[in-house]
């Protein structure tokens, strides 16, 4: 998984490459490649709010950006990809007229569905497991403190009242 910088950088690099391959009269099909590319950054981007709207509970505690902060980073991130999504949409429309427009949803959905499937739910299983590991072992620790703790005054009451 990327970061929204990352994402956008992604995005916008791609975009400009269609824009150039259009512009020098190429077919879709010869720019789907990229269309795939710049759809993947939005989708990634995607995850990074999902991300952002639901950290892991450690990470509220221990990180120190805020997650506010990073909400807020992404939404700025989200807007420059919507423009791009409709400078996109209208090139496209321009270029190959409606049936263009079609063929990219169609290929978005496929990419969508297709990372959604792969990729982040790999890595949400992932994260999951690993910040499980850490609250399990967190809890741990706290149980045998506790346990110490009681065994400890256990016996100070035992030997005061011997």
């Amino acid at each position: 998984m990327i970061d929204p910088v990352t994402a956008i950088s992604v995005a916008t690099h791609a975009f400009g490459t269609i824009k150039r391959m259009v512009a020098a009269g190429k077919d879709v099909e010869d720019t789907m490649g990229h269309i795939g590319r710049f759809y993947g950054a939005i989708s990634d981007l995607s995850e990074c709010k999902k991300r952002a709207d639901n950290p892991p509970l450690f990470k509220k505690l221990v990180d120190g950006k805020s997650v506010n902060e990073e909400a807020m980073h992404i939404f700025a991130q989200q807007k420059k990809a919507q423009k791009l999504e409709k400078e996109l949409r209208e090139l496209l429309t321009m270029r190959f007229g409606p049936s263009g427009w079609k063929e990219l949803i169609a290929l978005r959905r496929k990419v969508r569905e297709d990372r959604e499937r792969t990729i982040y739910l790999q890595e949400r299983r992932r994260k999951a497991l690993f910040w499980n590991s850490i609250q399990g072992t967190a809890i741990l620790i706290l149980s045998i403190a506790a346990y110490q703790m009681y065994a400890f005054l256990f016996e100070v009451i035992i030997s005061a009242n011997s």
